[in-house]
């Protein structure tokens, strides 16, 4: 049994994770923590509050008694708000409190887009402009090319949080470009991983969203290699083991 620890703040988009869990199989346990989100609004200065050490160092006790064999900052916003180096110190502190590997949503972008061997990204982001423009700065820094970034406008995680199948194929149609290899939907609030193959299939490439990245940054973190065709290409790049 490989247990995986997330911690996610407030509540919006978590009914994902049950859904990657039973996606995954019988030896991969999915355990969430809600950390306290405070303000909601989708604010530079605002985003940078919930990932706070003692907010992260708050929720780490419990994955521990769970037996988590890694855990991840189960955001996006609040982790690429602090920029490169912020994030990086971020991970760190919560790696030391926790006493096991760490990372965040924002790296699990990073990284995943690396397994896929894709560097030209087209951004759909439910955010406000600011705080989309932060993250496609942080993805120039991890050495990504964004060939061009759309921002809904949403104020707070809970209206995205309401967003259906309509809405994000809405988002991904007018965030896509051809030059880009893979499409990234950021914002863990949103609900995604049901509709991952319709994405794939309506724009022809990958499609990366938060809370699939965000499981996948765990596994890697892990050790641990899943083929789960029903959560995208990202999880393809094993081939299935003949047993």
């Amino acid at each position: 049994m490989t247990a995986l620890g997330f911690l996610y703040p407030g509540h919006s988009g978590e009914d994902d994770y049950p859904r990657i869990e039973q996606l995954l199989g019988s030896d991969i346990r999915v355990d969430l923590v809600h950390t306290e989100i405070g303000a909601d609004p989708h604010r530079a200065d605002a985003l940078r509050e919930p990932g706070s050490h003692a907010k992260l160092a708050a929720g780490v006790q419990e994955l521990r008694h769970a037996g988590a064999e890694a855990v991840v900052w189960a955001t996006t916003s609040g982790s690429f708000a602090h920029g490169w180096d912020g994030a990086q110190e971020q991970v760190r502190s919560l790696a030391a409190t926790a006493g096991m590997p760490a990372s965040s949503t924002s790296f699990g972008f990073a990284h995943a887009a690396r397994e896929l061997g894709v560097r030209r990204v087209a951004v759909g982001a439910t955010y406000p402009g600011e705080a989309t423009r932060l993250f496609t700065d942080f993805l120039a820094a991890a050495g990504l090319e964004v060939t061009g970034a759309h921002s809904a406008g949403i104020g707070t995680a809970a209206e995205a949080g309401a967003w259906g199948e309509a809405e994000l194929l809405a988002l991904a149609r007018a965030a896509d470009s051809p030059a880009a290899e893979a499409l990234l939907l950021p914002g863990t609030a949103l609900r995604t991983v049901a509709h991952l193959p319709v994405l794939e299939k309506e724009l022809g490439k990958p499609v990366l969203t938060a809370n699939q990245v965000t499981v996948w940054e765990a596994l890697r973190l892990a050790d641990r290699r899943v083929n789960a065709p029903a959560l995208g290409a990202l999880f393809t790049r094993e081939p299935l083991v003949q047993v």
